[in-house]
């Protein structure tokens, strides 16, 4: 993917026991993917929480946020219950959005290599082309800087 490219019509799993088509939301609103490593982690937790607090920010500005890893449903169930995620967590488990979006990669972790998702967010306009992308994110303010950038959209 690449700015300027349709979001995909690619269905995977997703919490709630549903089943969703990234396709079925052109023309209904903004869509936020934000890819992280690992359930239950500290920086994925901190994450899903900024992006948790500034729901109702999202939702005033017609913007659907999906957070996406390589986790199973069952695992992403209990991460979204035990931090009251009130978005849908997306099970990428044979990889085919990461490797749709170019997020993974060969990492070191306590000196060793492993290959994981690198930690990225995309923002699909409500027409469902690819408007922005951060790649390599630092949790630290990023969730403000994505809802400034929705917030150009509607001026």
């Amino acid at each position: 993917m690449k700015l300027g490219d349709t979001l995909p019509s690619i269905a995977l799993p997703a919490t709630g026991n549903k089943n969703i088509n990234l396709a079925d939301f052109i023309g209904q609103c903004h869509i936020v993917l934000y890819f992280y490593p690992r359930d239950d982690t500290p920086g994925c937790t901190q994450e899903g929480q900024d992006f948790r607090d500034n729901y109702a920010a999202f939702t005033t500005l017609n913007t659907t946020v999906f957070g996406i890893s390589r986790d199973s449903i069952k695992k992403h169930e209990g991460f979204k219950a035990k931090y009251n995620f009130p978005f849908d967590l997306l099970a990428d488990e044979d990889e085919q959005l990461c490797q749709l979006f170019t997020v993974m990669k060969n990492k070191q972790m306590f000196g060793k290599p492993t290959r994981g998702i690198e930690r990225s967010t995309f923002l699909f306009d409500k027409q469902g082309i690819l408007r922005y992308e951060w790649r390599k994110v630092k949790v630290d303010n990023h969730v403000d800087e994505v809802l400034a950038t929705i917030q150009t959209f509607e001026k």
